[in-house]
């Protein structure tokens, strides 16, 4: 009666093994795919607020390059060699009253192998704002 019992609890456990087995690859998938969005969410909401801070210093009077340069500055983790910053219209024509508009492109690329085969690679995230000259 004793190894009865004793067999029926090692099939139990094998069996537990390949249900992980199974489950694994699908619990890592879930997982990855939440840090991967999250990382593209995170960069999203950065240049979100970059393009909005841009788009307010530069109503107040501040030219291009002042705009771009307080952009990089403020760029937290992201990589300033792959920002694309478009500022409409160029500071010599701007007039009181005037929409300016500062779009911020920039491309993220994903870390995750089995991701990357599922989604564009990079992922190119865009933001922009308009605000009326000061």
């Amino acid at each position: 009666m004793m190894k009865r019992r004793g067999g029926l609890f090692k099939s139990q456990q094998g069996q537990a093994l390949v249900e992980l087995a199974m489950v694994l690859p699908i619990l890592l998938m879930l997982l990855l795919g939440i840090m991967e969005f999250g990382r593209i969410f995170g960069a999203y909401m950065v240049i979100s607020n970059l393009s909005r801070e841009g788009a307010r210093y530069g109503v107040v009077g501040h030219d291009d390059s002042q705009i771009q340069n307080l952009i990089i500055s403020q760029r937290a983790w992201l990589d300033e060699s792959k920002f694309t910053i478009s500022i409409s219209p160029a500071y010599a024509q701007r007039d009181k009253g005037d929409s300016l508009g500062v779009t911020i492109d920039y491309p993220i690329d994903l870390l995750m192998p089995i991701i990357a085969d599922i989604l564009p690679n990079p992922v190119n995230l865009s933001a922009q704002c308009f605000m009326r000259v000061e």
